[in-house]
């Protein structure tokens, strides 16, 4: 049998290793513009694309007070909610904005509330008047709850160099807080609206993996939340103390909380029981149909992560090397392997890059927010993954950082880190001016 040469069919699949290569891993999304946190993963089928696209829509549509005449027209907004939409908070699919500082309205951040002790699950004790959230805004006849008020104090914070850099603490307060005060021993939480993308990723991961981790390392450590649908204990892995199991319920309980819309999972209207008005005002019908919360689910699953960049720069290679060796990879984990994939099974087994070990960490007393949720303390936050965050800030997204949005710059976000991360942070303060700007370079490669 005559060979015939390889060359050909190596020149022949040359452009396509190359487009794979320029592409990234087979999770990124490589077109980097003003849609970069809300493209779907390559290669999705179309069954699973039209959920998707349904679950795009439901995210962007403003909703509206129930019943409507136009039946297209998402209903069942409130009695009482904070916006009309997820996109208001999750702009773009990344944070939230600060509160405008002119008038310190807390529009795209919330205020979580509660009472020391337990609920039946072993979470967050409500708030007897105001429930677990604080909702300023009311459907006709139902008084909004009140409205949170940021400003921030500056703080100074003195780098190894003699540069000091004004960092700010934001300091709370309410007005016209509709069901008479808060009381002395009320909990609160402010919260920032974290970026959504890469997040069905993260649901893949197994738990075996994420709880090998934490038995490996000296700091870090899980929750472990109710699960709503399964009526037992879980593993907590999403939201920034890691108090829900899973994205079905994560987003069933931002519709319900955020928006005052009800499901299966959480029927009740988001009413206390003294708020009569909010009572009778609740409909008696599920609003959230379980076809559109998977079509959210479907959403949230195939969001794509934005390609890195930069990676053949040196000062990027030498900003990861300084990453590692102050300490901050020990929390902010890279590297992940996903289990198996359902609505990409060709993912399955794929290793993945979210800077994040999904676990809580003791932040110190300055990031503490003085109220607990399940087993994370007021000091203790989930480390935030990582990827993307190079693009925060641009293409009209906010880039207000940590769980309340007080840092303005990613280095402001470092100098607040104390506690299990205070090595790192003092790693970063003695560093020479050269080697931070390496350093923040590589972050801003993520």
């Amino acid at each position: 049998m005559t060979r015939r040469p390889l060359l050909p069919f190596a020149l022949f699949f040359l452009p396509f290793a190359l487009f794979f290569l320029a592409a990234g891993a087979p999770y990124e999304n490589a077109k980097l513009d003003g849609d970069a946190f809300s493209r779907p993963i390559a290669g999705l089928d179309e069954g699973f694309l039209r959920g998707f696209r349904q679950g795009s829509a439901l995210f962007r549509q403003a909703w509206v007070i129930g019943p409507s005449q136009d039946q297209s027209e998402i209903t069942g907004l409130g009695p009482l909610y904070n916006r009309l939409s997820c996109i208001a908070c999750h702009v773009k699919n990344g944070r939230g904005p600060a509160p405008d500082p002119e008038n310190g309205i807390a529009r795209a951040m919330v205020v979580r509330l509660g009472l020391p002790g337990r609920d039946a699950h072993g979470g967050p004790l409500p708030h007897p008047a105001y429930g677990g959230q604080l909702n300023p805004e009311g459907n006709p006849g139902v008084a909004g709850e009140g409205r949170a008020i940021v400003e921030f104090d500056a703080v100074e914070s003195r780098l190894g160099d003699g540069e000091t850099v004004s960092l700010r603490r934001p300091r709370l307060s309410f007005r016209d807080l509709a069901y008479g005060p808060l009381g002395d021993n009320v909990r609160i939480s402010l919260r920032n609206a974290p970026p959504v993308f890469g997040l069905g990723l993260l649901e893949a991961v197994p738990e075996e993996e994420i709880l090998r981790y934490a038995a490996g390392q000296s700091r870090g450590r899980p929750n472990h939340v109710y699960d709503m649908a399964a009526g037992r204990m879980a593993l907590g892995r999403f939201g920034l103390k890691a108090n829900q199991p899973d994205l079905r319920q994560q987003i069933a309980n931002a519709f319900a909380e955020d928006i005052g819309v009800s499901s299966y999972l959480f029927p009740e209207p988001n009413c206390a029981a003294v708020q009569t008005e909010c009572r009778a005002a609740a409909g008696s019908q599920i609003e959230l149909s379980y076809t559109r919360l998977e079509a959210s689910l479907d959403y949230m699953r195939g969001l794509a992560v934005p390609a890195r960049r930069d990676l053949t720069d040196p000062r990027v290679a030498k900003g990861e090397a300084l990453f590692r060796a102050i300490g901050c990879a020990s929390c902010h984990r890279e590297t992940m392997r996903l289990g198996p994939v359902g609505f990409a099974p060709w993912l399955s087994g794929t290793e993945i890059h979210p800077y994040s070990d999904l676990l809580l960490h003791d932040m110190g007393d300055g990031l503490a927010d003085g109220r607990e949720d399940f087993e994370a303390g007021p000091r203790d936050w989930r480390t935030p993954p990582l990827w993307g965050l190079g693009l925060a800030g641009r293409y009209g997204t906010p880039a207000d950082f940590l769980h309340d949005g007080r840092a303005r710059s990613v280095a402001e976000a470092i100098l607040w880190h104390a506690g299990e991360a205070a090595t790192a942070a003092d790693g970063f303060r003695g560093l020479t001016r050269e080697e931070r700007g390496a350093l923040l370079e590589f972050l801003g490669s993520l």
